[in-house]
Protein backbone atom coordinates (compact mmCIF):
# COMPACT_ATOMS: atom_id res chain seq x y z
CA UNK A 1 0.00 0.00 0.00
CA UNK A 2 1.38 3.66 -0.75
CA UNK A 3 1.99 6.22 1.85
CA UNK A 4 -0.81 7.94 0.66
CA UNK A 5 -3.12 5.28 1.16
CA UNK A 6 -2.16 4.50 4.82
CA UNK A 7 -2.86 8.30 5.11
CA UNK A 8 -5.93 8.60 3.63
CA UNK A 9 -7.04 5.06 5.81
CA UNK A 10 -5.50 6.52 8.82
CA UNK A 11 -5.49 10.29 8.84
CA UNK A 12 -2.88 11.78 11.93
CA UNK A 13 -4.46 12.69 14.89
CA UNK A 14 -5.15 16.66 15.01
CA UNK A 15 -4.83 18.39 18.30
CA UNK A 16 -8.27 19.94 19.30
CA UNK A 17 -7.70 24.10 20.19
CA UNK A 18 -11.26 24.41 21.71
CA UNK A 19 -13.38 26.91 21.00
CA UNK A 20 -12.50 30.77 19.87
CA UNK A 21 -14.51 33.64 20.49
CA UNK A 22 -13.54 36.48 18.11
CA UNK A 23 -14.54 39.91 16.72
CA UNK A 24 -14.21 41.98 13.34
CA UNK A 25 -14.10 45.69 13.94
CA UNK A 26 -12.44 48.47 12.13
CA UNK A 27 -13.87 51.52 10.39
CA UNK A 28 -17.18 51.24 8.08
CA UNK A 29 -16.74 49.40 4.55
CA UNK A 30 -13.27 48.18 5.75
CA UNK A 31 -15.00 44.67 4.83
CA UNK A 32 -15.66 42.73 7.83
CA UNK A 33 -18.71 41.42 6.63
CA UNK A 34 -16.92 40.16 3.63
CA UNK A 35 -14.24 38.68 5.42
CA UNK A 36 -16.67 36.76 7.61
CA UNK A 37 -18.02 35.36 4.35
CA UNK A 38 -14.79 34.86 2.98
CA UNK A 39 -14.19 32.50 6.07
CA UNK A 40 -17.33 30.53 5.87
CA UNK A 41 -17.22 30.39 2.05
CA UNK A 42 -13.92 28.69 2.09
CA UNK A 43 -14.18 26.82 5.04
CA UNK A 44 -17.58 25.20 3.37
CA UNK A 45 -19.81 26.70 6.19
CA UNK A 46 -22.42 27.47 4.29
CA UNK A 47 -25.37 25.28 2.66
CA UNK A 48 -25.76 25.35 -1.01
CA UNK A 49 -29.14 26.96 -0.57
CA UNK A 50 -27.34 30.18 1.30
CA UNK A 51 -24.78 30.54 -1.10
CA UNK A 52 -27.97 30.31 -4.13
CA UNK A 53 -29.80 33.11 -2.24
CA UNK A 54 -27.09 35.26 -1.85
CA UNK A 55 -25.82 34.75 -5.33
CA UNK A 56 -29.40 35.98 -6.63
CA UNK A 57 -29.59 39.00 -4.25
CA UNK A 58 -25.96 39.74 -5.59
CA UNK A 59 -27.10 39.63 -9.00
CA UNK A 60 -30.15 41.94 -8.46
CA UNK A 61 -27.57 44.38 -7.21
CA UNK A 62 -26.04 44.26 -10.45
CA UNK A 63 -22.99 42.46 -9.34
CA UNK A 64 -21.27 39.85 -11.15
CA UNK A 65 -19.74 38.05 -8.60
CA UNK A 66 -20.90 36.63 -5.45
CA UNK A 67 -20.84 38.81 -2.31
CA UNK A 68 -20.36 37.51 0.57
CA UNK A 69 -20.97 40.37 2.54
CA UNK A 70 -24.60 39.17 2.21
CA UNK A 71 -23.87 36.18 4.51
CA UNK A 72 -23.52 38.20 7.28
CA UNK A 73 -25.55 41.73 6.65
CA UNK A 74 -29.08 39.40 7.49
CA UNK A 75 -30.81 42.64 8.72
CA UNK A 76 -32.83 44.17 5.68
CA UNK A 77 -31.87 47.30 6.96
CA UNK A 78 -28.41 46.61 6.90
CA UNK A 79 -28.57 45.17 3.01
CA UNK A 80 -30.30 48.99 2.49
CA UNK A 81 -28.07 51.32 3.48
CA UNK A 82 -24.51 48.82 3.40
CA UNK A 83 -23.66 49.07 6.83
CA UNK A 84 -23.50 46.66 9.53
CA UNK A 85 -25.80 48.05 11.92
CA UNK A 86 -26.30 45.10 15.04
CA UNK A 87 -23.79 42.33 15.86
CA UNK A 88 -24.19 39.16 14.14
CA UNK A 89 -22.94 35.95 15.29
CA UNK A 90 -21.59 33.17 12.79
CA UNK A 91 -20.11 29.54 13.56
CA UNK A 92 -18.07 27.61 11.94
CA UNK A 93 -15.03 24.89 12.31
CA UNK A 94 -12.25 23.77 10.95
CA UNK A 95 -10.32 20.21 12.21
CA UNK A 96 -8.21 21.84 15.01
CA UNK A 97 -10.84 24.10 16.50
CA UNK A 98 -14.12 25.47 16.70
CA UNK A 99 -15.11 29.42 16.17
CA UNK A 100 -17.78 31.71 17.43
CA UNK A 101 -17.59 35.34 15.14
CA UNK A 102 -19.16 38.02 15.46
CA UNK A 103 -19.43 40.88 12.74
CA UNK A 104 -19.53 44.32 14.84
CA UNK A 105 -20.54 47.62 13.65
CA UNK A 106 -17.48 50.12 11.92
CA UNK A 107 -19.85 53.33 12.26
CA UNK A 108 -19.15 55.49 14.82
CA UNK A 109 -22.85 55.28 15.70
CA UNK A 110 -22.53 51.70 16.78
CA UNK A 111 -19.86 51.38 18.78
CA UNK A 112 -21.66 50.68 22.02
CA UNK A 113 -22.64 47.48 19.49
CA UNK A 114 -18.81 46.75 19.44
CA UNK A 115 -18.73 46.81 22.83
CA UNK A 116 -20.95 44.09 23.13
CA UNK A 117 -18.98 41.98 20.99
CA UNK A 118 -16.07 42.33 22.34
CA UNK A 119 -16.94 41.60 26.13
CA UNK A 120 -16.73 37.63 25.79
CA UNK A 121 -14.40 37.84 22.92
CA UNK A 122 -11.04 35.71 23.13
CA UNK A 123 -9.44 37.50 20.62
CA UNK A 124 -10.08 40.43 18.14
CA UNK A 125 -9.68 40.60 14.24
CA UNK A 126 -9.55 44.77 13.29
CA UNK A 127 -9.50 45.57 9.71
CA UNK A 128 -7.60 48.65 8.11
CA UNK A 129 -8.28 49.16 4.47
CA UNK A 130 -5.24 49.58 2.66
CA UNK A 131 -5.98 52.54 0.88
CA UNK A 132 -6.95 54.68 3.96
CA UNK A 133 -4.21 53.43 6.53
CA UNK A 134 -5.29 53.91 10.01
CA UNK A 135 -8.13 56.08 11.25
CA UNK A 136 -10.01 57.25 13.85
CA UNK A 137 -12.42 54.70 14.36
CA UNK A 138 -9.87 52.14 13.90
CA UNK A 139 -7.82 53.21 17.15
CA UNK A 140 -11.15 53.27 18.92
CA UNK A 141 -11.95 49.87 18.13
CA UNK A 142 -8.40 48.89 19.34
CA UNK A 143 -7.96 50.43 22.49
CA UNK A 144 -11.93 49.38 23.18
CA UNK A 145 -11.07 45.55 23.04
CA UNK A 146 -7.97 45.96 24.78
CA UNK A 147 -10.11 47.46 27.69
CA UNK A 148 -12.74 44.83 27.64
CA UNK A 149 -9.61 42.28 28.21
CA UNK A 150 -9.43 40.78 24.90
CA UNK A 151 -5.66 39.73 24.75
CA UNK A 152 -5.25 38.61 20.99
CA UNK A 153 -5.96 41.09 18.34
CA UNK A 154 -4.80 40.52 14.89
CA UNK A 155 -4.44 43.28 12.56
CA UNK A 156 -5.56 42.42 9.11
CA UNK A 157 -4.65 45.02 6.13
CA UNK A 158 -7.43 44.39 3.69
CA UNK A 159 -8.48 45.01 0.45
CA UNK A 160 -4.69 44.79 -0.34
CA UNK A 161 -5.84 44.04 -3.90
CA UNK A 162 -6.64 47.36 -4.75
CA UNK A 163 -3.17 48.62 -3.83
CA UNK A 164 -1.37 45.79 -5.84
CA UNK A 165 -0.37 43.79 -3.00
CA UNK A 166 2.45 46.46 -2.74
CA UNK A 167 4.63 45.22 0.64
CA UNK A 168 5.65 48.92 1.33
CA UNK A 169 1.92 49.94 2.11
CA UNK A 170 1.69 47.08 4.56
CA UNK A 171 5.00 48.03 6.31
CA UNK A 172 3.71 51.46 6.17
CA UNK A 173 0.45 50.77 8.11
CA UNK A 174 1.88 48.70 10.63
CA UNK A 175 4.57 51.12 11.44
CA UNK A 176 2.10 53.65 12.15
CA UNK A 177 -0.59 51.21 14.11
CA UNK A 178 2.49 50.56 16.31
CA UNK A 179 2.90 54.12 16.67
CA UNK A 180 0.04 54.54 18.20
CA UNK A 181 -1.06 50.51 20.18
CA UNK A 182 2.90 50.66 21.67
CA UNK A 183 1.18 52.52 24.56
CA UNK A 184 -1.15 49.89 24.76
CA UNK A 185 0.84 47.07 25.83
CA UNK A 186 -1.06 44.48 24.09
CA UNK A 187 -0.39 40.82 25.22
CA UNK A 188 -0.46 39.08 21.53
CA UNK A 189 -0.12 41.65 18.12
CA UNK A 190 0.22 40.50 14.86
CA UNK A 191 -0.16 41.76 11.08
CA UNK A 192 -1.82 39.87 8.27
CA UNK A 193 -2.25 41.92 5.00
CA UNK A 194 -5.12 40.43 3.09
CA UNK A 195 -7.39 40.38 0.34
CA UNK A 196 -10.97 39.05 1.83
CA UNK A 197 -12.45 40.06 -2.05
CA UNK A 198 -10.25 37.70 -3.64
CA UNK A 199 -9.32 35.16 -0.71
CA UNK A 200 -5.83 35.87 -0.42
CA UNK A 201 -4.17 34.85 2.97
CA UNK A 202 -7.24 34.51 4.54
CA UNK A 203 -7.73 30.57 4.54
CA UNK A 204 -6.15 29.88 1.06
CA UNK A 205 -2.39 31.79 0.85
CA UNK A 206 -3.32 32.99 -3.04
CA UNK A 207 -0.70 33.92 -5.32
CA UNK A 208 -0.41 37.77 -5.41
CA UNK A 209 1.20 38.31 -2.08
CA UNK A 210 4.48 36.04 -2.18
CA UNK A 211 6.37 38.37 0.11
CA UNK A 212 4.68 37.97 3.06
CA UNK A 213 6.33 34.58 4.88
CA UNK A 214 3.26 34.67 7.94
CA UNK A 215 0.80 32.04 8.21
CA UNK A 216 -3.00 33.12 6.93
CA UNK A 217 -5.88 34.64 8.88
CA UNK A 218 -7.36 31.23 9.54
CA UNK A 219 -4.02 29.73 10.58
CA UNK A 220 -3.21 32.40 13.07
CA UNK A 221 -6.31 32.34 14.74
CA UNK A 222 -5.85 28.66 14.97
CA UNK A 223 -2.63 28.99 16.42
CA UNK A 224 -3.89 31.42 19.29
CA UNK A 225 -3.50 29.73 22.50
CA UNK A 226 -7.05 30.73 24.59
CA UNK A 227 -6.37 27.92 27.81
CA UNK A 228 -9.19 28.85 30.19
CA UNK A 229 -7.14 30.81 32.33
CA UNK A 230 -10.83 31.44 34.10
CA UNK A 231 -10.02 27.73 34.93
CA UNK A 232 -6.74 29.28 37.24
CA UNK A 233 -8.92 31.69 39.41
CA UNK A 234 -10.83 31.71 42.11
CA UNK A 235 -13.94 30.26 41.75
CA UNK A 236 -16.97 32.55 41.49
CA UNK A 237 -20.94 30.58 41.49
CA UNK A 238 -23.66 33.61 40.95
CA UNK A 239 -26.88 31.80 41.64
CA UNK A 240 -29.30 32.47 38.96
CA UNK A 241 -32.34 30.28 40.63
CA UNK A 242 -32.98 28.52 44.05
CA UNK A 243 -34.01 24.80 42.58
CA UNK A 244 -37.34 23.11 44.75
CA UNK A 245 -39.18 20.71 42.43
CA UNK A 246 -42.03 20.72 44.93
CA UNK A 247 -43.77 18.69 47.47
CA UNK A 248 -42.85 15.24 47.93
CA UNK A 249 -39.11 16.33 47.92
CA UNK A 250 -36.79 17.90 50.12
CA UNK A 251 -34.22 18.43 47.51
CA UNK A 252 -32.75 22.15 47.57
CA UNK A 253 -30.23 22.97 44.85
CA UNK A 254 -28.96 26.10 43.39
CA UNK A 255 -28.62 26.80 39.85
CA UNK A 256 -26.02 28.90 37.89
CA UNK A 257 -23.24 28.98 35.90
CA UNK A 258 -19.83 28.66 37.42
CA UNK A 259 -18.12 31.80 35.80
CA UNK A 260 -14.38 31.38 37.16
CA UNK A 261 -12.58 28.40 39.05
CA UNK A 262 -12.78 24.81 39.32
CA UNK A 263 -15.27 23.42 41.96
CA UNK A 264 -15.89 19.74 43.48
CA UNK A 265 -17.64 17.90 45.83
CA UNK A 266 -16.38 18.14 49.26
CA UNK A 267 -15.11 21.79 48.51
CA UNK A 268 -16.17 24.42 50.81
CA UNK A 269 -17.79 27.24 49.85
CA UNK A 270 -19.17 31.02 51.30
CA UNK A 271 -21.93 32.05 50.61
CA UNK A 272 -22.44 35.89 50.28
CA UNK A 273 -23.84 38.32 51.79
CA UNK A 274 -24.51 36.33 54.59
CA UNK A 275 -20.87 34.91 55.20
CA UNK A 276 -22.03 31.37 56.37
CA UNK A 277 -20.09 28.61 55.12
CA UNK A 278 -21.25 24.67 54.04
CA UNK A 279 -19.58 21.73 51.47
CA UNK A 280 -20.37 20.70 48.24
CA UNK A 281 -22.27 17.92 48.64
CA UNK A 282 -23.39 17.19 44.98
CA UNK A 283 -22.67 18.83 41.31
CA UNK A 284 -26.01 18.38 39.19
CA UNK A 285 -26.07 18.53 35.08
CA UNK A 286 -28.97 17.21 33.21
CA UNK A 287 -29.83 15.07 36.07
CA UNK A 288 -26.53 13.59 36.53
CA UNK A 289 -23.67 13.73 39.07
CA UNK A 290 -20.56 15.13 38.15
CA UNK A 291 -17.32 14.94 40.22
CA UNK A 292 -16.65 18.55 39.05
CA UNK A 293 -17.19 21.51 37.84
CA UNK A 294 -15.04 24.12 35.47
CA UNK A 295 -15.33 27.43 34.24
CA UNK A 296 -18.09 27.72 31.80
CA UNK A 297 -20.46 25.18 33.06
CA UNK A 298 -23.83 25.77 33.78
CA UNK A 299 -24.99 23.25 37.03
CA UNK A 300 -26.98 22.81 39.97
CA UNK A 301 -24.80 23.11 43.16
CA UNK A 302 -26.19 20.84 46.46
CA UNK A 303 -24.70 21.71 49.52
CA UNK A 304 -24.75 19.73 52.56
CA UNK A 305 -26.68 22.43 54.58
CA UNK A 306 -29.68 24.03 54.30
CA UNK A 307 -28.59 27.96 54.47
CA UNK A 308 -30.54 30.87 52.75
CA UNK A 309 -29.30 31.34 49.85
CA UNK A 310 -31.51 33.28 47.00
CA UNK A 311 -31.16 34.70 43.16
CA UNK A 312 -28.63 37.05 43.24
CA UNK A 313 -26.41 36.08 46.16
CA UNK A 314 -22.87 34.48 45.33
CA UNK A 315 -20.82 31.69 45.90
CA UNK A 316 -16.94 31.91 46.08
CA UNK A 317 -14.02 30.36 47.30
CA UNK A 318 -13.84 31.02 51.27
CA UNK A 319 -10.03 31.31 50.91
CA UNK A 320 -9.66 33.89 48.55
CA UNK A 321 -13.30 35.92 48.88
CA UNK A 322 -14.41 38.98 46.24
CA UNK A 323 -14.23 42.42 47.46
CA UNK A 324 -17.28 43.90 49.59
CA UNK A 325 -18.03 47.08 47.72
CA UNK A 326 -20.34 50.48 48.25
CA UNK A 327 -18.89 52.75 46.25
CA UNK A 328 -16.61 51.67 42.88
CA UNK A 329 -14.32 53.16 40.81
CA UNK A 330 -14.55 51.83 37.61
CA UNK A 331 -14.28 52.56 33.83
CA UNK A 332 -17.75 53.10 31.78
CA UNK A 333 -18.38 53.00 28.33
CA UNK A 334 -21.48 55.46 27.81
CA UNK A 335 -24.14 53.66 25.69
CA UNK A 336 -26.57 56.32 25.88
CA UNK A 337 -27.53 58.61 22.73
CA UNK A 338 -28.67 61.10 25.43
CA UNK A 339 -25.57 62.82 26.46
CA UNK A 340 -24.94 62.56 30.54
CA UNK A 341 -23.77 66.23 32.17
CA UNK A 342 -22.03 66.27 34.94
CA UNK A 343 -23.76 68.71 36.69
CA UNK A 344 -27.07 66.34 37.02
CA UNK A 345 -24.77 63.38 38.66
CA UNK A 346 -26.83 64.09 41.87
CA UNK A 347 -29.90 63.40 39.74
CA UNK A 348 -28.52 60.57 37.77
CA UNK A 349 -29.65 57.69 39.47
CA UNK A 350 -29.39 53.79 37.90
CA UNK A 351 -29.72 50.43 38.51
CA UNK A 352 -26.07 48.42 38.27
CA UNK A 353 -26.60 44.44 37.31
CA UNK A 354 -23.52 42.83 38.09
CA UNK A 355 -23.57 38.93 37.49
CA UNK A 356 -27.09 37.85 38.79
CA UNK A 357 -27.61 40.81 41.19
CA UNK A 358 -28.96 44.37 40.66
CA UNK A 359 -28.53 47.19 43.02
CA UNK A 360 -29.70 50.58 42.89
CA UNK A 361 -26.44 53.02 42.23
CA UNK A 362 -25.96 56.73 41.68
CA UNK A 363 -22.96 58.24 39.25
CA UNK A 364 -21.35 60.23 41.75
CA UNK A 365 -18.64 61.70 39.54
CA UNK A 366 -16.74 61.66 36.32
CA UNK A 367 -13.23 61.33 36.89
CA UNK A 368 -11.83 61.75 33.58
CA UNK A 369 -12.47 61.31 29.95
CA UNK A 370 -10.64 59.32 27.44
CA UNK A 371 -9.43 61.31 23.96
CA UNK A 372 -9.38 57.95 22.17
CA UNK A 373 -7.24 59.19 19.30
CA UNK A 374 -4.50 60.53 21.63
CA UNK A 375 -4.46 58.34 24.36
CA UNK A 376 -4.83 61.06 26.93
CA UNK A 377 -7.20 61.54 29.71
CA UNK A 378 -9.55 64.66 30.04
CA UNK A 379 -9.58 65.59 33.90
CA UNK A 380 -13.19 66.44 35.29
CA UNK A 381 -14.80 66.69 32.00
CA UNK A 382 -18.28 68.93 31.46
CA UNK A 383 -20.38 65.26 30.63
CA UNK A 384 -19.90 62.29 28.00
CA UNK A 385 -22.12 61.63 24.70
CA UNK A 386 -22.43 58.79 23.29
CA UNK A 387 -19.53 56.07 22.65
CA UNK A 388 -17.35 58.05 25.25
CA UNK A 389 -15.16 56.06 27.97
CA UNK A 390 -14.58 57.62 31.29
CA UNK A 391 -13.13 56.58 34.85
CA UNK A 392 -16.20 57.15 37.37
CA UNK A 393 -17.24 56.57 41.29
CA UNK A 394 -20.16 55.04 41.54
CA UNK A 395 -22.08 54.96 45.19
CA UNK A 396 -24.29 51.70 45.60
CA UNK A 397 -26.79 51.29 47.91
CA UNK A 398 -26.29 47.80 49.23
CA UNK A 399 -22.86 46.48 49.05
CA UNK A 400 -21.66 43.99 45.94
CA UNK A 401 -19.54 41.45 45.64
CA UNK A 402 -17.28 42.23 43.16
CA UNK A 403 -13.72 41.77 41.83
CA UNK A 404 -10.89 43.87 39.48
CA UNK A 405 -11.98 43.14 35.53
CA UNK A 406 -8.43 42.91 35.17
CA UNK A 407 -8.47 39.68 37.48
CA UNK A 408 -11.90 38.34 36.61
CA UNK A 409 -13.82 39.66 33.36
CA UNK A 410 -17.52 38.20 34.83
CA UNK A 411 -17.47 39.65 38.25
CA UNK A 412 -15.09 42.55 37.37
CA UNK A 413 -18.04 43.51 34.91
CA UNK A 414 -21.51 45.00 35.05
CA UNK A 415 -23.83 47.63 32.98
CA UNK A 416 -26.19 50.38 34.03
CA UNK A 417 -29.60 50.75 33.71
CA UNK A 418 -31.38 54.32 33.63
CA UNK A 419 -34.36 53.42 36.45
CA UNK A 420 -37.07 55.50 34.39
CA UNK A 421 -36.52 54.52 31.16
CA UNK A 422 -35.33 51.12 31.57
CA UNK A 423 -32.79 51.28 29.32
CA UNK A 424 -29.28 50.12 29.17
CA UNK A 425 -26.97 53.15 29.25
CA UNK A 426 -23.18 52.05 29.85
CA UNK A 427 -21.47 48.85 30.14
CA UNK A 428 -18.52 49.02 33.15
CA UNK A 429 -15.23 47.83 34.00
CA UNK A 430 -14.41 47.83 37.56
CA UNK A 431 -10.63 48.88 38.52
CA UNK A 432 -8.80 46.89 41.20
Amino acid sequence: MSLLGEIERNPPAVEDRGVLRFITAGSVDDGKSTLIGRLLHDTRAIFEDQLAAVARASQKRGQEDIDLSLLTDGLEAEREQGITIDVAYRYFATPRRKFIIADTPGHEQYTRNMVTGASSADAAVILVDAREGVLPQTRRHTYIAHLLGVRHIVVAVNKMDLVGSDEATFERIRRDFLAFASALGIADLRFIPISALRGDLVVERGEHMSWYRGPTLLAALEEIDVADEADALPFRFPVQLVVRPGAGTDFRGYAGRLESGVLASGDEVLALPSGHRSIVKDIVSLGKSLPVAVAGDSVILVLAEDIDISRGDLLADPVHPPQSAKTIQARICWLSSESLDARTLPAARCVLKHTTRSVKARLTSINSRVDVDALLQQAKPAGLAMNDIAQVTLTLAQPLFVDSYELNRATGSFILIDETANQTVAAGMIDG
